[in-house]
């Protein structure tokens, strides 16, 4: 494995990553723009352990060309040696694949880069910032850092998602996506100052699109004065 995964998949040998195969055990419509499938790991989770936020790379056919995307992991269950995937519908060799996903169809996966640094002191509230695709990622992260409240800018129109948010400690802005993102970045800068100021301990994640992502790291990060190690960022996807 690798070797027929381009240069990324070289490069990716190169990096000691470890590859294995994922074997679909049933799939599931959350809803219509929403796709959960359920897989055995072939071994995965024996050798990597499991974090909160976890991910996988996913290796997809695209007209004859391997395409790489992450996955951020379901229920992990290393006892069983499951987990699932949830995959934000839309155009695409990764969506059409889950779309047509059934027991016994296998899928090649590859764990490198996924990591996760739980805050020291924990965080009092947490500023999380997200979209569809990044959802999964949302709710492994509110789980981790349970019982700490979060203010949630979610970045998205659909009102059907499956969001693990206690309404009790989560408050979840919704926001349209409108001007590339420019709307939510406007959004987060006009509320964000005022609540990260009432926090001793803010924790901030970021996980949107890669230019929105850079945008609001940067605020925060140089304009807000928190340090890189409450910051949390990663780019999930390009426009």
């Amino acid at each position: 494995m690798g070797q027929g995964h381009g240069w990324e998949g070289a490069v990716l040998k190169l990096l000691r990553a470890k590859d294995f195969v994922l074997t679909v055990t049933g799939a599931q419509d959350v809803t219509e723009h929403y796709r959960r499938v359920h897989l055995t790991d072939g071994g995965m989770l024996a050798r990597t352990g499991v974090h909160p936020t976890m991910w996988v790379r996913l290796w997809f056919d695209d007209a004859g060309r391997p395409h790489q995307r992450a996955y951020t992991l379901v229920d992990p269950d290393p006892a069983a040696g499951t987990f699932s995937l949830e995959f934000a519908l839309h155009e695409g060799c990764a969506s059409d694949w889950a779309r047509a996903a059934q027991p016994g169809d296998t899928i090649e996966a590859t764990v490198h880069g996924t990591g996760f640094q739980r805050p020291r002191p924990e965080p009092s509230h947490v500023f999380a910032i997200a979209d569809p695709a990044s959802l999964p990622a949302l709710n492994s992260l509110l789980d981790a850092v349970a019982p700490a409240p979060a203010t949630v800018w979610f970045e998205s129109e659909l009102d059907d998602l499956p969001f693990r948010t206690d309404p009790a400690r989560h408050d979840v802005r919704r926001v349209p996506r409108q001007d590339s993102g420019a709307r939510l970045v406007a959004e987060v800068r006009a509320a964000l100052p005022d609540l990260i100021g009432a926090s001793p301990q803010p924790y901030v994640w970021i996980a949107c699109d890669t230019a929105t992502t850079r945008a609001l790291t940067s605020y925060v990060r140089k304009e807000l004065s928190v340090p890189k190690q409450r910051v949390q960022a990663l780019g999930y996807w390009q426009p």
